[in-house]
C-alpha cells in the first residue's frame, strides 16, 4: 500500500482514500458517542454552523472543544461522554482539527475517520477495499501531533503486516504533547480519564466512514465482522 502522512494544509488534491486521525480527542470522541448509541455525528465546519444546526434540529447533541458554552450539550471529552445515553441520537461535532480535516477532504472517494480506538477495524475496512492509495490526514499540531502521526503509522503498517506490535505506536502517544496537556489539565473541558481511553487500542468493533450527505458530512459507524 502507497501511504501518504499530509498535513491539513498540505492537501493539494482529491486522494482517492484518506484516513482522517484525530487521537486527542475528536474522533475516540466519536467512537464513543457510537459506542452509546448515536445513530449518526455531523462535522460541522464552524461554531456558528453547529449552533444553527442544534436550533433547528433541538433534539440533536452538540459538542465542541474547549469549556461547555451556551447552545452546546457536550464538551470533547471521551471520558464525560461514557456516561451519555445518545440512543438513537443525531451528534455535532465540531472540534479545532479533526472535523476540520474531514471537511478537507470530502470530495475523497472513501474517508474514513480514527484514532486508536477503532485502528485494527479501520485497517481491515481498507484491507477490505483493497486500497492501494491511501492519503493519512495527520490533524493535530499542523500536522506535527505524534499521536496522530503514530496512530496512522500504525494503521498503515497493520493493513499490510497483521501482527504489528502496537506498543511503540502507543507510547509515543502517552508521551505526546497532547497527552501531557490533558494530563496537565491545560485544555479544557478534559477529564483524567481521556488519555488512557483515548490510548485503549481497538476499544471498538467499528470503522468510521464520513459521507456527503445532504450538504453535510456525516460520520457512521461500520461494523467490522
Amino acid at each position: 500500500m502507497d501511504a501518504r502522512f499530509l498535513a491539513i494544509p498540505d492537501l493539494v488534491d482529491t486522494p482517492p482514500v484518506a484516513v482522517v486521525i484525530d487521537v486527542m480527542r475528536a474522533y475516540t470522541v466519536a467512537a464513543w458517542a457510537f459506542a452509546q448509541g448515536a445513530e449518526k455525528i455531523v462535522l460541522a465546519e464552524s461554531l456558528d454552523d453547529a449552533l444553527a444546526l442544534k436550533a433547528r434540529h433541538p433534539d440533536w447533541v452538540a459538542l465542541k472543544d474547549g469549556p461547555p458554552a451556551p447552545g452546546f450539550d457536550a464538551v470533547n471529552s471521551p471520558a464525560m461522554l461514557r456516561s451519555v445515553d445518545l440512543g438513537g441520537r443525531t451528534v455535532v461535532q465540531k472540534t479545532t482539527a479533526g472535523t476540520v480535516g474531514a471537511l478537507a477532504v470530502k470530495d475523497a472517494p472513501l474517508v474514513l475517520c480514527a484514532g486508536f480506538v477503532v485502528a485494527e477495524a479501520t485497517a481491515r475496512l481498507l484491507r477490505e477495499r483493497g486500497s492501494d492509495r491511501v492519503t493519512f490526514v495527520v490533524t493535530g499540531e499542523d500536522g506535527r501531533a505524534d499521536e496522530d502521526l503514530a496512530c496512522a503509522q500504525y494503521i498503515a503498517r497493520r493493513v499490510t503486516e497483521a501482527d504489528t506490535d502496537a506498543a511503540e505506536f502507543l507510547r509515543r502517544g502517552a508521551e505526546s504533547r497532547a497527552a501531557a496537556e490533558l494530563k496537565e489539565g491545560v485544555r479544557q473541558g478534559s477529564h483524567p480519564d481521556d488519555v488512557a481511553l483515548c490510548l485503549e487500542l481497538d476499544r471498538f468493533p467499528f470503522a468510521m466512514v464520513a459521507t456527503w450527505e445532504d450538504s453535510l458530512m456525516v460520520l457512521r459507524p461500520h461494523p467490522i465482522p
